[in-house]
């Protein structure tokens, strides 16, 4: 039976790639007016749909919460559809007069698009609003824990899109939960690009199948509380971030740092704001709970409270405890605190000062999460310009939540549920994911080489008697 629904998955993603080649064919064709009103179409859909959504993925998962699972699943559809709006991403994108060379948009083709059990409606909604946006299809695998609502999720985009014009299957989802389909879906010959967003076995098999990929590496993100920093507000905001959907971002803060002097102060006003600073015997009873034999991490704590870790864990907090700290001091594999944890939980760094405390983050960030996150509380832009010089990172946050400030909820920055983590985190890509990422740029290049002029030889006898005559008229 196993085997019959491996062969099931792999026919159904040879047709739903085919499928999706037609419909692409149809919007390739099709003016930017045109995309724009089926991306609107789709966010208003989505938006509609947001609570029903966030209640679904929870149930089916057990991750996060359902009032934040709303908030991103507007954020996926309002705020997306709100940065597109505009954008040109299709036929004549601009023309380049002094070197005399146009730009036309053509979009990649059929996308595979890889769906993570963490975010599985609003990364349906997000990827696909930017897919259609550029004028490609879009084929979705979801993850076996959240496939429920990861189909009903692209169901509801599929059928706005179709209403307001877009081709059938130019939006469709795998239904069988079986790896055989997926990978059978990122080595179809019609699949031009794969976004990958997932574990680390995932983007890798992403990179390994021959075909173009936008993969994200681990965040593993620390966060640094300068001496210069409002110390209540940094806290806040960390607090804010970390309790977001229960950890669930991966831009989120994974590590505190302070220097020696500032201690007393972070950990004083982390205790009255719900902060809990485990002893080192609570700290190593949940460290045992947190990742699996093989390094990985147990989906028995991903995204759950702080107070429903500790009693997992065999020990109690104070009822208005929001996050969990963990004293550390190294990292590496076999420093549980020192790596990425999607719940809210914080290793809690001490530094003798600021040069040891860039050290520890660019070590920690060696180990996990090169490429991704970091954040820093500051008011002094001399150290902020420092630190940016050397931390290995694509997104550099400052005073700001970072699950939030990394995907472009509360800065500045492109609103993305892909977070590209740049070469040295193994990615293709250090953008927050937008449209432009999935397009390719055609150049029109006129001439421009300059013909070179005839030069006229003079004989020196003639210049001399030139010379003469003109002297003779003017005297």
């Amino acid at each position: 039976m196993e085997l019959d629904k491996d062969l099931s998955a792999r026919q159904e993603a040879r047709v739903l790639a085919k499928q999706a080649q037609k419909a692409q064919e149809a919007l390739g064709s099709m003016p930017q007016e045109k995309l724009d009103a089926i991306v609107e179409a789709v966010a208003k859909a989505f938006s509609k749909e947001a609570p029903a959504l966030a209640e679904m993925a929870v149930s089916e998962t057990g991750f996060g919460n359902v009032e934040d699972k709303i908030r991103k699943n507007r954020f996926a559809s309002e705020t997306v559809a709100e940065a597109v709006r505009g954008m040109q991403t299709v036929g004549f994108l601009r023309e380049d007069r002094e070197n005399r060379i146009w730009e036309y948009g053509v979009p990649v083709g059929v996308i595979a698009a890889i769906v993570p059990s963490t975010n599985p409606t609003s990364t349906v909604c997000y990827k696909a609003l930017i897919a259609l946006k550029s004028g490609n299809s879009i084929v979705f695998s979801p993850h076996p824990k959240a496939i429920v609502a990861t189909r009903q999720a692209a169901k509801i985009v599929a059928e706005a899109a179709e209403v307001a014009g877009a081709p059938k299957g130019a939006v469709s989802c795998l239904s069988i939960p079986a790896l055989q389909g997926c990978q059978e879906l990122m080595t179809a010959p019609q699949t031009r690009l794969i976004l990958a967003t997932g574990g680390p076995a995932m983007v890798k098999a992403a990179y390994s199948s021959g075909k173009p990929a936008i993969g994200v590496g681990a965040g593993n993100g620390p966060a640094y509380i300068h001496r210069s920093a409002d110390v209540k507000k940094a806290l806040s905001r960390i607090l804010r971030s970390k309790t977001f959907d229960n950890g669930t971002v991966c831009a989120s803060e994974q590590s505190i740092i302070v220097e020696k002097d500032l201690e007393d102060t972070v950990l004083r006003e982390a205790r009255a704001q719900g902060f809990y600073l485990m002893s080192p015997e609570e700290a190593g009873k949940l460290a045992k709970l947190l990742f699996k034999p093989n390094g990985a991490l147990s989906p028995d704590v991903v995204g759950k409270t702080a107070q429903h870790l500790a009693k997992m864990a065999g020990f109690s907090v104070p009822r208005d405890t929001k996050i969990l700290l963990a004293r550390e001091r190294e990292a590496g594999p076999s420093v549980p605190y020192s790596m990425e944890k999607l719940c809210p939980v914080l290793a809690f760094y001490v530094m003798e000062d600021e040069d040891a405390v860039l050290d520890k983050v660019v070590q920690v960030l060696t180990h996990e999460g090169s490429g991704h996150t970091f954040a820093m509380h500051a008011e002094d832009e001399s150290v902020i310009r420092k630190f940016a010089a050397k931390v290995p990172v694509s997104r550099f946050l400052v005073n700001t939540p970072a699950a939030l400030g990394g995907i472009g909820a509360s800065t500045g920055l492109f609103p993305a549920l892909t977070l590209g983590c740049g070469a040295v985190g193994g990615s293709s890509s250090s953008n927050n994911i937008s449209p432009l990422d999935l397009i390719n740029i055609r150049r029109v290049a006129w001439d421009v080489e300059k013909t070179p002029q005839p030069q006229v030889q003079l004989n020196s006898d003639l210049v001399e008697l030139l010379t003469r005559k003109i002297l003779e008229r003017l005297g």
